[in-house]
């Protein structure tokens, strides 16, 4: 019988070398005359330690990592390959804190399966949800995942009679410290063809799309193989499992633009245009792609969908705090010494992120700010570290849980500069369909300039909070509109930076 050695094939794990290393164990097993099979799983988010290399033992996985081609004889050598100690071994993978402490409904089967075995998918828990959800009317699929209290779900409001319907996964993920959505399909693609099915069958939608961004060419290609294996097993495709019921889904490459994230601006790159923001309403739900009624929503809601459907609505809600029910994968990236991806409930406490499951900087410094829901988040500065994750306290307090992103900044950062790089990017990435947004986030970069090198600083402080507050209030989407987000929590709670005396009046988004 031969051994199992799981090796991750993700993008996070063959960027620093996942595939020389599997390559070099098959041949040092082979020069050794040992019976060995390796699987390649996906990444379970302990980035610090990849490639992560897991061997399978009567105790449970071993693991160790990182692991480098040079490690290998040394690691044959000390027996790795039967769980035996070694310099890189982090004992029994399932009793790590960093994974013992979460709660994963997502990314219960990260790591642990092969991402394109239907096999290893079903038997980890795979497609029970499709299986109630085709033995239930659309009404009652969207009333079992509203019940769940999951946020950005899609389905209900639909209208009743159109010759088609369509649903669209939006996994354009380009907000930075994000990588949640191409974990999820590069690691455990079926759980997202699982939950867009579902979404299909509530909303009677028959044709699909996740709209993939360019630069995630492993996800793209993982997905597609996905669709096929999933049409092959019956899972997709005409008459699902036996059923009257069909759904057809395509993978469709992003077109390179931040943009493009946006819902309409999604549908508009999707029919083959220009990525640029339509006026609402009317809403996609009502018209979208094509002019036709499309359920849009992110990778992670449709992948809560399952869980949802299969475990009931009541045993999601338990997850949380308040009205954020369930969980979320939280991203850990920036300057942190332990960067990965950790799904908690919603109430865990930012400390308890960026200092229990990160281990603070990767400097050693003090913790200064972190940006919290990517590039267009408030940037919250260390004293609110005891601030829980949830939806409403992040709104009080002026900024956003977003995509559940975070990225962190030491003592050495340059707040002045980072709300500057946050009128920078928007004016790079803005579609430029509306005024405030296209030339707001311009002047913005020439104001802070002037704040910065001290030209009537106190004037153009006051000028840089009524062009942000025009920006909130004018814009036609979230580019234009959350832009200030950053810039004003900068200068809130750093006003050292831009070289004034004291806080400025509240933020432009509060």
């Amino acid at each position: 019988m031969s051994m199992k050695i799981f090796i991750p094939r993700d993008s996070a794990a063959t960027a620093v070398g996942a595939d020389e290393v599997a390559r070099a164990i098959a041949q040092e097993a082979a020069a050794q005359k040992l019976s060995v099979q390796i699987i390649r799983n996906s990444s379970r988010g302990m980035f610090w330690l990849e490639p992560f290399v897991e061997v399978e033992t009567p105790q449970g996985r071993v693991g160790y990592g990182p692991v480098s081609e040079k490690d290998v004889k040394a690691l044959f050598k000390a027996r790795f390959h039967e769980g035996k100690p070694h310099k890189l071994s982090v004992g029994l993978v399932e009793e790590l804190p960093y994974l013992k402490n979460q709660e994963r409904l997502t990314f219960a089967r990260a790591g642990l399966t092969d991402p394109l075995s239907i096999d290893d998918y079903r038997a980890h828990g795979g497609y029970e949800g499709l299986a109630k959800a085709l033995t239930l009317a659309g009404s009652a699929i969207v009333t079992e995942v509203t019940d769940s209290g999951l946020r950005g779900r899609g389905g209900a409001g639909f209208p009743t009679r159109a010759d088609q319907k369509y649903v669209c996964c939006n996994a354009d993920e380009g907000d930075s410290g994000t990588f949640a959505d191409r974990m999820v399909m590069e690691g455990d693609p079926f759980m997202l063809i699982e939950g867009m099915t579902i979404a299909a069958l509530a909303s009677g939608a028959t044709k699909g799309f996740v709209y993939i961004r360019s630069e995630y060419p492993a996800a793209i290609a993982t997905m597609k193989q996905a669709i096929i294996i999933a049409e092959a097993a019956g899972f997709l495709g005409q008459n699902i499992q036996g059923t009257d019921r069909s759904f057809r889904l395509e993978v469709r490459r992003g077109a390179g633009a931040y943009i493009c994230g946006e819902e309409t601006a999604m549908l508009e790159s999707l029919e083959g245009k220009r990525g640029m923001v339509r006026a609402k309403p009317p809403i996609p739900a009502l018209q979208g792609l094509f002019g036709k009624p499309t359920v849009i929503n992110n990778v992670l809601s449709f992948a809560a969908v399952p869980f949802i459907l299969a475990k009931g609505a009541a045993t999601y809600k338990n997850y949380g705090m308040g009205r954020s029910h369930g969980t979320l994968p939280f991203q850990l990236a920036g300057n942190i010494k332990r960067g990965g991806l950790v799904e908690k409930a919603f109430g865990v406490t930012l400390g308890e992120l960026v200092n229990d499951f990160g281990g603070g900087t990767a400097s050693g410094k003090k913790v200064r700010a972190m940006q919290i829901g990517g590039p267009l988040g408030a940037y919250v500065p260390a004293a609110q570290l005891g601030m829980p994750m949830d939806y409403e306290t992040f709104a009080a307090n002026g900024a956003m849980v977003g995509h559940g992103g975070i990225v962190v900044f030491d003592s050495n950062v340059d707040m002045a500069a980072q709300a500057r790089f946050a009128m920078e990017f928007c004016a790079i990435e803005s579609c430029g369909k509306c005024t405030p947004c296209r030339i707001g986030s311009t002047r913005g970069m020439e104001v802070i300039d002037r704040i910065t090198a001290n030209e009537e600083r106190e004037a153009n402080l006051t000028l840089l909070e009524d062009l942000c507050q025009t920006m909130t209030d004018g814009s036609l989407c979230a580019m234009g509109g959350l832009t200030p987000m950053p810039v004003m929590s900068a200068l809130k709670h750093f006003p050292e930076d831009f070289g004034a005396k004291k806080p400025r009046m509240k933020m432009a988004a509060e």
